[in-house]
């Protein structure tokens, strides 16, 4: 009777299409004998080695980042564009099969079997540590999961992170041009955490042609924004204010 209602509680309590680690289960009670029965009565299946689902449920991006972000504590999030795209920000660019951006610590790596599955869409992780872990974050429910994702500063940042290798900068002008109700305490705070000159640089560059008002409210002399001329792109246009050279057709546009 004790080990039906164990069973009954866990399923009853496991959110649909929640991935739940191994290690973690465990700490909660649940033994190595415990859960190879469960999965030899067909109540939960593997997903790759150390993780698990509730038999019937499909495995999901969203449900495997709740068990890396609530179980495992890993600062694993959805970022720049995804991020964007998630919280509605970014409906105006190409939509359809895209790469899943995640970004996390430095000194943080996707587990195997996330690596391994044969998710819908690409991921990409990207290792980090130009801005610290957790700000400018926000809760957003995924799949009916609740997940942290970057918040629209911090996205934005991400992707001229990215940029311009991976990320056109043509496409975060039109982003920040969207982003007027930017908060300045929270800009202001990743401005002066954030480790990358050339982020910093662009940022500011992209918030004043956009002519945003709450670039007003940031206190400049708070951010270092480093010495000497960044080049961005080759054979650009030079930006005396910022010290950067950034593409000629977004200097001119």
């Amino acid at each position: 009777m004790e080990k039906n209602n164990k069973i009954n509680q866990l399923l009853q309590s496991w959110p649909p299409n929640a991935v739940y680690l191994t290690a973690w289960l465990k700490q909660q009670g649940y033994s190595t004998q415990l859960l190879n029965r469960y999965k030899k009565s067909q109540w939960i299946v593997a997903l790759g080695n150390g993780a698990m689902l509730k038999a019937g449920d499909k495995p999901t991006i969203a449900g495997a980042l709740f068990a890396l972000q609530q179980q495992a504590g890993l600062s694993v999030h959805p970022a720049a564009k995804t991020a964007l795209q998630l919280a509605g920000k970014a409906h105006y660019l190409a939509m359809g099969q895209q790469s899943y951006i995640l970004f996390g610590n430095s000194k943080e790596t996707l587990p195997a079997w996330v690596k391994k599955h044969p998710w819908q869409e690409e991921l990409k992780y990207v290792k980090s540590a130009f801005l610290p872990a957790g700000i400018g974050m926000v809760e957003q429910q995924i799949m009916g999961l609740p997940i942290k994702i970057s918040g629209a500063a911090r996205a934005l940042m991400e992707c001229l992170y990215l940029a311009p290798q991976y990320q056109d900068l043509q496409e975060c002008y039109e982003i920040m041009e969207g982003l007027n109700n930017l908060r300045p305490k929270v800009v202001q705070q990743l401005l002066e955490q954030c480790t990358s000159i050339k982020v910093k640089r662009l940022f500011l560059y992209l918030a004043k042609k956009a002519g945003h008002q709450w670039l007003a409210f940031l206190n400049l002399e708070n951010i270092y924004l480093g010495k000497g001329k960044r080049k961005i792109v080759d054979n650009g246009a030079y930006i005396p204010e910022f010290k950067i050279t950034v593409p000629k057709s977004l200097a001119h546009g």
